[in-house]
């Protein structure tokens, strides 16, 4: 994948936080190719018979990033960053939306004793690492940057690194470390 330079997208988040009305449009095309790549690797993590596809992920994320609310992306890392955050949100609130609607939602309650329970399906595992991912955010922020963009931005130990201008092998410690800890607190939630 052939990416735009680095001074090309800078000067155009630079001109949509100025205002610049033309400056969003001009930016699509440059990051959209790496935008999808995200969502794509995100979205093959993702049960199968999802209904959210790659590409709504992408136009999704891309409403929020340039809709009204903060447009000040310092560089290219930053605003990706962000892109990975409005991913998470996006897939966060459909997995809430499925676990209310597969919980009853404003339908009428049934007697199920005698049905069989399902273990927590995928839904219910993004809702689980958000949970813990909101309280690794409190106790390391940075882990918690590294987990987003690996786990919901889809990006490798080096693309992490290059966003947040750490050593590759800080974010392999960083990554190994949020994972025990994220994974302590799903066992023993609070």
């Amino acid at each position: 994948m052939m990416r735009p330079s680095m001074s090309e997208v800078t000067v155009l988040l630079q001109a949509i936080e100025r205002g610049e009305s033309h400056a969003p449009e001009a930016l699509l095309p440059l990051v959209y190719e790496e935008l999808r790549h995200l969502a794509a690797a995100r979205m093959a993590r993702e049960a199968s018979g999802q209904t959210l596809q790659p590409t709504a992920l992408v136009h999704e994320a891309w409403l929020q990033l340039v809709g009204a609310g903060d447009r000040t992306w310092k560089n290219r890392a930053h605003f990706f960053g962000a892109a990975a955050d409005a991913m998470r949100r996006i897939l966060i609130d459909n997995a809430r939306r499925k676990a209310a609607l597969k919980r009853g939602g404003d339908r009428e309650r049934l007697n199920i004793e005698d049905l069989e329970i399902a273990a927590a399906g995928p839904d219910e595992n993004v809702l689980l690492i958000n949970e813990a991912l909101e309280r690794l955010e409190k106790e390391d922020p940075e882990q918690a940057r590294i987990v987003v963009l690996k786990f919901f931005g889809g990006l490798t130990n080096q693309e992490v690194a290059e966003n947040l201008g750490l050593g590759e092998r800080t974010v392999e410690r960083q990554w190994a470390c949020a994972k025990t800890r994220l994974f302590r607190a799903i066992r023993t939630p609070s």
